[in-house]
């Protein structure tokens, strides 16, 4: 499998509304990381969500971005963007 092929990235519109309430700062780190799922999305902080098939979950900052990897369709799915606290888990 070639990780370097370009991916056709999706992202839900509960994410674009997440990203108005983020800070700046905290929102241009999230966007480069969701920029970078499309060239590789295997590289970073991941992890595997449990009893899921392909969905995974990076780790920026306070931040988790939920998403899924389609491999077949070379799609990711960009569905939730959480800011991490005690309750996230």
């Amino acid at each position: 499998m070639n990780l370097f092929v370009n991916w056709e990235l999706k992202i839900d519109d509960i994410v674009f509304k997440a990203l108005k309430k983020i800070p700046t700062k905290n929102r241009e780190a999230l966007l480069s990381a969701i920029n970078l799922l499309v060239t590789n999305p295997y590289y970073g902080d991941l992890q595997k969500m449990q009893g899921e098939e392909n969905s995974w979950r990076r780790r920026v900052g306070a931040y988790r971005i939920f998403f899924q990897i389609q491999t077949e369709e070379k799609i990711i799915l960009v569905f939730k963007l959480k800011r991490r606290t005690s309750n996230t888990y």
